[in-house]
């Protein structure tokens, strides 16, 4: 099926706008997550389109590019897959004309592509209702870079958007915790949080903390009018480290270049050519 051809509806809520407060009845919509797909989601996709390619071959290919995205990126150029187009910036200011990486710092700036671009324009929005007074996440930005999304740096202030994210109440749950993948928990303490809104919470990231993925959890007792009886919570995928961000957004964008487009009889053989190809080099 040519890319052309394929349709995409997104589903999506309605929320009170809590930008603008002189208008009560504007809203915003929030997109319903269908879910995270990880490389083995893609491969899985990839086969259900083509059944005839081998699993390892897929995996194969797919770690190749993304072998060869970061070092293209990484090595300054800017990758222009159609999808999208991507650079590595640079942060801080350079004192003494030396690179800090205390202070200093890298990541990638993405653009969309003329085929996002599209597919875009292929993507229906079907409202399926209000979120009313549901307590959800809509953004963030690392005050050390100033980019924009779930990437933060350790020891340095990280802005979360949503609504209903102040916190409030007395159970002990109440306060914001990033979870590491290995189970560690810690806390974001009192003094640690600079603004503390229903729709925007600053705060520090912990010092000390590894760079690599952690569940950002917000948990409060605030409703809004007054305090709920037990407390909720919302959670969010952070990224702590810049490197550890901008490869890992590098990865999860290069897992879906090209390959709706691009599955041929001959997949297959072109991968392990690659793999062949690399074989000899070393």
């Amino acid at each position: 099926m040519a890319t052309a051809d394929i349709k995409y509806r997104l589903n999506a809520q309605l929320a009170d706008n809590t930008v603008t407060v002189d208008n009560k009845d504007d809203k915003i919509a929030i997109v319903v997550s269908a879910g995270t797909a990880d490389k083995q989601r893609l491969i899985s996709e990839i086969m259900e389109v083509n059944p005839g390619l081998e699993r390892e071959t897929v995996e194969a290919v797919i770690n190749l590019e993304q072998r060869v995205l970061k070092k293209l990126i990484l090595t300054g150029f800017r990758v222009n897959t159609g999808l999208y187009s991507v650079a590595a910036k640079l942060t801080g200011v350079v004192e003494g004309n030396v690179w800090n990486p205390e202070k200093n710092g890298i990541y990638a700036s993405f653009t969309q592509g003329a085929d996002l671009r599209e597919a875009i324009g292929q993507t229906s929005v079907n409202i399926i209702g209000e979120k009313g007074s549901v307590m959800y996440v809509s953004g963030g930005e690392d005050a050390a870079t100033r980019v924009p999304g779930f990437t933060a740096t350790a020891g340095r202030p990280y802005t979360l958007t949503g609504a209903k994210l102040k916190l409030a109440g007395t159970d002990p749950s109440v306060g914001i915790t990033l979870t590491s993948q290995g189970g560690i928990v810690t806390r974001v303490t009192d003094e640690m949080i600079a603004v503390n809104t229903p729709a925007k919470l600053v705060f520090i990231i912990p010092s000390g903390l590894a760079d690599g993925a952690y569940e950002l959890k917000v948990t409060t007792q605030f409703n809004g009018s007054g305090l709920l009886k037990a407390p909720r919570s919302v959670t969010q995928t952070l990224y702590i480290g810049q490197n550890s961000g901008a490869l890992r957004t590098v990865m999860a964008m290069s897992m879906k270049i090209h390959w709706a487009d691009t599955y041929k009889a001959n997949f297959e053989q072109r991968g392990c050519l690659m793999l062949s190809r690399l074989a000899a080099q070393h």
